[in-house]
């Protein structure tokens, strides 16, 4: 593999600079059924305390903003893709409801039942220890919360070429097993575009 698939690839993974802007834009592009299945899902209200988990430029969470006003906590690696957010979400920062932190999701900084529902699109690939990270989401969820991990099947992904360094691979039995391990009473998953992508919905 090239050296430029391999930065690209790099780039989803952990969007920075010119590039990482660029990618998030991409993201957001080819992505929008996704998003729009996790808006439908969620059926949050304004108190509704939510984790957006690998937030990039903030689409995903002005998306759900704009649909429920709720309370939104986001996590990302990037500090450049904080900026982005939190100017792209200006108006909900400074209404008090939108709270974003660069961190990892396998080391989560919120009190244990915090969340209503916690949402991620395309970032468990990326993970340094998935379980750990499904484990601490899982800690971090009220009693019945959902967590809505939006991803590409496996097949897909080992198509492109970018995804050759830096991606793990599931399969949906492996989603499914990963859940249990980490605690969740019930894993359920719904086909987004058919042999493309689907949401595994992990309920406590």
């Amino acid at each position: 593999m090239g050296g430029f698939s391999r930065y690209i690839g790099s780039q989803f993974g952990n969007p920075r600079g010119f590039i990482g802007k660029c990618c998030c834009v991409i993201m957001n592009i080819i992505n929008k059924a996704m998003y729009r299945k996790v808006v439908s899902l969620i059926r949050a209200e304004s108190d509704t305390n939510i984790l957006d988990i690998g937030y990039g430029n903030g689409y995903l969470t002005q998306q759900i903003y704009k649909e429920y006003k709720s309370n939104i906590y986001g996590i990302d690696i990037s500090e450049d893709m904080k900026h982005l957010a939190n100017k792209r979400n200006h108006r909900g920062v400074f209404d008090g409801k939108i709270h974003l932190e660069v961190g990892d999701c396998c080391n989560l900084s919120y009190d244990n039942g915090f969340f209503d529902n916690a949402v991620s699109i395309n970032t468990i690939y990326f993970w340094n220890d998935t379980l750990k990270g499904l484990e601490e989401i899982n800690r971090t969820l009220k009693a019945n919360g959902s967590f809505y991990n939006v991803v590409y099947t496996k097949e897909w992904l080992q198509k492109l070429s970018y995804t050759k360094v830096g991606f793990k691979f599931f399969e949906k039995e492996e989603f499914i097993r990963l859940g249990e391990e980490a605690g969740f009473t019930n894993v359920e998953i719904r086909n987004i575009s058919k042999d493309k992508s689907f949401v595994v919905i992990y309920k406590k």
